[in-house]
């Protein structure tokens, strides 16, 4: 019973991973993919078992569509990058960082509608212009 429902959770994580906007990234490449970048980069940094994680998932993806070409998405596993999430001194997740230039402008703990991330995109895109 223990290993069907084991598999049955790791078949339902498989289906939601993003269609290729969202970049998931690990801690070798961070340097080269967030603090390195030429545009805003905003990191989702999650964890599998997370239910409010999972439950922004699409709202995430659907910025990453809407802001496509301006704003970099990217998704960092907390328990397997645990050398990120301790630099950016992750405690609680989701947690949603806007980097510009290698610094963090901007951060949103916990689990919001799509007009609080949209809202905080839009304020860092303005102040970059």
């Amino acid at each position: 019973m223990f290993i069907s429902c084991s598999l049955q959770l790791l078949s339902m994580m498989s289906r939601q991973k993003t269609d290729g906007k969202i970049a998931h990234v690990n801690d070798g490449e961070f340097e080269t993919q967030v603090l390195k970048s030429n545009v805003l980069v905003l990191v989702d940094f999650y964890a599998d078992w997370c239910g409010p994680c999972h439950a922004i998932a699409p709202t995430i993806e659907a910025l990453s569509n809407e802001f496509e070409g301006k704003v970099k998405f990217v998704k960092v596993d907390v328990d397997a990058n645990q050398e990120v999430a301790s630099r950016y001194e992750i405690m609680s997740i989701p947690t949603i960082m806007l980097f510009e230039k290698g610094r963090v402008e901007d951060s949103i703990v916990g689990a919001y509608p799509a007009s609080v991330y949209k809202q905080h995109i839009e304020r860092a895109l303005s102040r970059g212009s």
